[in-house]
């Protein structure tokens, strides 16, 4: 509770807060626990308190794709969308590290966008920065060469993490970049040569941020 009151009282107004708290259920998840899955109605939007998350794309073969990762004060365009619409999910979301979030049941979420300006702002901003992070996930994957797309892909996890060292390993890259195991491996190695990152055992340090 302390932490949520830390990240969102600057955000949000205080009638909004207490609101957060009465009907709000704070969950924590575990490193690489499943937060949402494709397919399953979407009844709560989650803000992240501590953490953070990873949002996958699956395709009609089951190949997963990453989009973006979602940190604290952060929540997920997908989800937004979902809930608003009523749908189903389209995205897969899994903790990138242990993870706290507040999930706020859908029927609040068009009832506080004409109640409070802040929860407005909030949504919308964050939509906004969503839609951006796809947009650059679009162009990553039409302009970039795969080594550069391993590269970013790894600063990201390193951002996220706050900590040059990743814990990944090759397979793990692989299935997020949607690309082979092989590949990943003769990329990073050449990735090492260049003095960008240093290979360890499944990990990953990231020399240039």
């Amino acid at each position: 509770m302390e932490t949520f009151l830390e990240n969102y009282q600057n955000i949000f107004e205080s009638d909004l807060v207490n609101e957060i708290t009465q009907v709000g259920i704070f969950k924590k998840v575990k490193k690489g626990e499943l937060v949402l899955d494709v397919g399953e109605y979407i009844k709560y939007m989650p803000l992240i308190v501590s953490g953070a998350i990873k949002v996958m794309r699956e395709d009609e073969e089951g190949e997963e794709l990453l989009l973006y990762f979602l940190e604290v004060g952060d929540t997920c365009a997908m989800t937004i969308s979902c809930c608003l619409g009523q749908k189903k999910s389209e995205i897969t979301a899994i903790a990138e590290t242990d993870s706290s979030l507040v999930m706020i049941p859908v029927k609040y979420m068009s009832i506080w966008m004409s109640k409070y300006q802040s929860w407005q702002n909030f949504i919308l901003e964050s939509y906004n920065e969503r839609i951006s992070e796809l947009l650059e996930a679009v162009d990553t994957i039409a302009f970039l060469k795969m080594d550069e797309r391993i590269y970013k892909y790894l600063k990201d996890k390193a951002m996220v993490n706050r900590n040059d060292l990743v814990e990944v390993t090759h397979q793990q890259i692989a299935n997020d970049l949607h690309t082979s195991r092989v590949v990943v491996s003769r990329l990073l190695k050449s990735l090492e040569k260049q003095n960008i990152i240093e290979l360890q055992r499944n990990c990953i340090k990231v020399l240039k941020l």
